[in-house]
């Protein structure tokens, strides 16, 4: 993160602000607006969204004729469409039908092999009912300022957000919090890699119809992290990545090239936890629609390629009061503290880091949910693969930030085992929930820090390896007595954890590129008339 120190107290409370300018300015005032869910973003158009009622939509859209609405999917896609306007303020306040089927198809819209339980042929792929949330109006500034809305899916019976919603399920989780009488603030950060055509003159689908894909070059070439240089070969993809993101409410605080061939990571300002989820979703709606603009492909999977650094979306966690006070950070030093490491960590923060802790191993899908995940957590690459820890140790699966290398104010966790391609309501989900789950059981914190300088996975590493691979992570996260059913319920983890499954078969099942030389052998062995088993 950029400037993460100092800022928790100004950013909680934006309620008094200018409603004739585009971006809202900060006060002074506590954390209230947190716990009762009228948080208001830092740039956003005008009015107030988070004061929005179905009775102001007829003027605040009196000069628009369509509305685009989008929700999440498992795999953290957004799924939507554009409506009428007498339609959407039809349905505004009720909601509308919407295909349960985002939640019985993989990413590549294919049915599951095992059908699940909120979308199947025998229930004939059933509507659910789509809930527009009227606080996330923004205007999409490169689709001639349409506007869009988020929208939440819920049971049409019940009425209760449906298992594996993404943002339902953060919001399960954040009100443990607010019952509490405590808020979560968050921050996350993503790398991408960038491709071109070699000319520019051709559209990257239409080259890789015609080349392998290994043969789209990056759009910059060899590792330079904080270059000022690099960027102006590309300028004007690169300022307006930023400008759109202002224009759209999810404001960059940080924005720079990252080490890898066409690399660039952006740190999102730190907001509440769910409005934090919801800007970084959308963050890769812009990336890839300002990218569309440019004949530029970006990519957000976890390990594009092989011998260089993945992309991750490490997540930055702190716990506050209704007075915006970081709740994490001591008063005083603990001089007795069994490591000098946690001597300036509350208590509240480490029953919190020591549920996370103890919950990982347990909830990896969640933070590492494809094949291509387990690519990027290798030693070597700045990538945590064991439950480890540390101050400031950018190689643990949590580095620990505060005092003495930070400001009280500043203290909280990075969460660094998730990747660029996960989907953050989930990750910051599973967050919250396991840490809130060592709140509550007074859990302690079950390994020692690693020191700076000490490798993790090395002798030094105490903690628990993490799965090498979607399928083992899988059984676990799905196993009767896993912590993941102990924070999100059967329900979720049967549903979530079917669709990795089937992710995890369709890899078994898959002829790779892996056996061509193999083949090439066997044929060389064949025509000299040597026996040879490939």
């Amino acid at each position: 993160m950029c400037s993460y120190m100092g800022a928790i107290t100004a950013l909680w409370n934006r309620i008094a602000r200018s409603t004739e300018t585009r971006t809202y300015h900060c006060t002074e005032a506590g954390a209230a607006a947190c716990l009762s869910g009228t948080l208001v973003p830092a740039a956003m158009t005008t009015p107030n969204p988070k004061a929005l009622t179905a009775q102001d939509l007829p003027k605040l859209l009196e000069n628009d004729n369509r509305i685009k609405l989008a929700g999440l999917d498992v795999d953290g896609i957004l799924r939507g469409k554009v409506i009428s306007k007498k339609k959407f303020l039809s349905v505004a306040e009720a909601g509308f039908g919407f295909c349960s089927v985002i939640f019985g198809w993989d990413m590549h819209d294919k049915t599951y092999m095992r059908e699940l339980k909120i979308s199947n042929a025998e229930n004939g792929y059933r509507d659910i009912l789509a809930i527009p949330d009227l606080s996330t109006f923004r205007r999409i500034p490169w689709e001639n300022n349409i506007p869009f809305f988020l929208i939440s899916f819920v049971d049409p019976e019940t009425k209760k957000p449906i298992c594996a919603c993404p943002r339902g399920l953060l919001r399960e989780q954040l009100e443990r919090l607010r019952s509490n009488g405590y808020g979560a603030m968050a921050g996350a950060e993503y790398e991408f890699y960038t491709f071109k055509t070699p000319d520019s003159s051709k559209s990257p689908a239409a080259f890789l119809l015609q080349n392998p894909h290994d043969q789209l070059p990056s759009l910059t070439e060899g590792m330079f992290g904080y270059s000022l240089s690099r960027p102006v070969h590309n300028k004007d993809y690169y300022y307006e990545i930023f400008d759109s993101c202002v224009n759209f409410a999810c404001n960059i605080e940080g924005w720079h090239t990252e080490s890898g061939p066409g690399v660039f990571e952006a740190a999102l300002e730190f907001d509440e936890a769910a409005e934090m989820a919801d800007r970084a979703s959308l963050f890769k709606y812009v990336v890839k629609s300002v990218g569309a603009q440019h004949g530029i492909i970006p990519c957000f999977m976890a390990k594009p390629k092989q011998g260089l650094p993945g992309n991750s979306g490490h997540v930055h966690v702190s716990l506050v009061d209704k007075d915006g006070k970081n709740l994490l950070a001591r008063d005083t030093p603990d001089e007795n503290a069994q490591w000098k490491d946690i001597a300036h960590l509350s208590d509240l923060g480490r029953h919190f880091l020591a549920g996370i802790l103890v919950g990982l191993p347990d909830i990896m899908p969640l933070f590492a949910p494809n094949i291509n995940s387990y690519k990027r957590l290798v030693e070597n690459f700045w990538a945590p693969v064991t439950v480890s820890w540390g101050l400031e140790h950018r190689a643990a699966s949590i580095r620990l930030l505060s005092p003495p290398t930070s400001k009280p104010s500043a203290t909280r966790f990075e969460v660094r085992v998730p990747g660029a391609d996960t989907n953050p309501h989930f990750v910051m989900a599973a967050i919250i929930g396991c840490g809130w789950r060592g709140v509550e059981q007074k859990l302690e914190i079950p390994c020692p820090p690693l020191a700076l300088g000490q490798d993790v996975g090395g002798d030094a590493d105490m903690g628990e390896r993490l799965a090498k691979g979607l399928k083992e992570a899988t059984e676990r996260f799905m196993r009767k007595d896993s912590i993941a059913r102990q924070v999100f319920g059967d329900d979720f983890v049967d549903h979530f954890g079917g669709t990795r499954e089937n992710e995890a078969r369709l890899y078994d099942e898959a002829v790779t590129d892996w056996y061509v030389p193999l083949l090439v052998l066997h044929a060389m062995m064949t025509y000299l008339n040597v026996d040879y088993d490939c």
